[in-house]
């Protein structure tokens, strides 16, 4: 997944002048990634996303540098079998696109990246006369992220992700572990904490901040996920109280031992919840077989 494709297109090539793009437009047998997996790459060689690593990732980013380099503008396609050309153990195959932008793509990468920028779109690609992909918006889904027509060259593909709501509450050793994991997968991540410069200097660009818990609780959408973390258990629990009342989101989580949830049990119901308001609160949260103390290994719990 490549979050906002389009966006960091835009802004390398107007950056740079080019930029590129590796997709893996059609699979067969066993391969690491599957069909529309891509990733993007600007032009001194820095990318965002995956193709699936090993041998056939490392070789395809060398063909797009030297793409981006060399080569007109366009798309270039090429079949690689894993096994006989790679030496991949996979076995399968794979049709793979490099494509090189420049500057005259802007005009219609614009509109594709303010798209994307709301959420996961589809489009319908073919090549014009000059070999560029020639892509505009559809307004139907499509079924696969990746549909390729090997006779006319055309791609319907998918670009951007649906993006669950996180909010994590609390910047502390657990949180900022938290977040470098969470800020990687399919999450649209909101990180809260009250305190005078409780955020790191550098953190993930995706990552929206907060300062006042409640506010952004309230604000927070229908299904989001709740992970409660704070430096203060009575502003964790201010927060679980708020967060159990609302009734709609879908997992409201809180870090602590066995004897924290009973005492919050016990706060809770004196605050007049029931009792299967309460049950729905998981504490601990994280994987109970794994017993370290560590920060990362907490985060990934």
């Amino acid at each position: 997944m490549v979050r906002d494709a389009f966006g960091h297109l835009s802004a390398w090539i107007t950056r740079d002048g080019r930029a590129a793009m590796v997709s893996l437009i059609d699979t067969a047998g066993s391969t690491p990634r599957e069909a529309g997996a891509r990733l993007i790459m600007d032009r001194a060689g820095g990318f965002r996303g995956t193709i699936g690593g090993g041998t056939l990732e490392w070789r395809l980013i060398a063909e797009a540098q030297r793409a981006l380099a060399h080569a007109a503008a366009g798309i270039s396609t090429q079949t690689l079998p894993l096994g006989p050309d790679l030496g991949q153990c996979c076995g399968g195959r794979v049709v793979a696109a490099i494509e090189v932008f420049d500057t005259d793509d802007l005009a219609w990468i614009a509109p594709l990246a303010a798209a994307e920028a709301g959420g996961p779109i589809s489009t319908h690609a073919t090549r014009d006369a000059h070999g560029r992909m020639a892509r505009r918006l559809v307004a139907t889904p499509h079924e696969t992220p990746m549909t390729y027509r090997p006779a006319t060259g055309e791609l319907w593909e998918t670009f951007g992700a649906l993006l669950r709501p996180l909010l994590v509450f609390g910047a502390g050793h657990v949180g900022r572990a938290l977040i470098l994991q969470a800020a990687q997968l399919p999450f649209a991540v909101t990180w809260v904490d009250p305190r005078p410069d409780a955020f790191p200097a550098a953190m993930p660009r995706d990552v929206r901040v907060m300062n006042d818990p409640l506010v952004a609780l309230a604000g927070a959408p229908d299904g989001a996920f709740i992970l409660v973390m704070t430096h203060s258990h009575a502003l964790d629990l201010e927060i679980v109280d708020g967060a159990l009342r609302a009734g709609r989101f879908d997992y409201v989580g809180l870090i602590g031992s066995a004897t924290k949830r009973a005492r919050f049990e016990r706060q809770l119901a004196d605050a007049g919840l029931s009792q299967p308001t309460i049950d729905r609160l998981h504490c601990p949260i994280g994987l109970p077989s794994i017993r370290s103390k560590l920060p990362a290994v907490i985060a990934a719990a």
